[in-house]
């Protein structure tokens, strides 16, 4: 997937002119985006804020690195269970 060249933090204040009331054909051309561009992180942004955003992202690391240390530490249980039982 392509690499984006705008941070969260600035899609966040993009949709937020969009709230304020510009057109989405000014905010368009103003920041060199498509149409399509700009709906699709509307999807995705909805009406968060920076400091949202920002949240969001942070939180999404902090569950990813979770999942991780939960993985991990079930293959060292399954990895146990198996010496205690002898199938090694």
């Amino acid at each position: 997937m392509r690499k984006t060249r705008f941070t969260d933090e600035q899609i966040a204040t993009v949709l937020a002119e969009a709230r304020a009331g510009m057109s989405t054909q000014e905010i368009c051309r103003k920041h060199s985006i498509s149409a399509h561009t700009f709906y699709a992180w509307r999807k995705k942004f909805g009406s968060l804020e920076r400091t949202e955003v920002r949240r969001l992202k942070d939180l999404e690391q902090m569950v990813t690195r979770l999942e991780r240390i939960v993985a991990r530490q079930a293959v060292e249980l399954q990895a146990a269970q198996e010496v205690i039982r002898g199938k090694w």
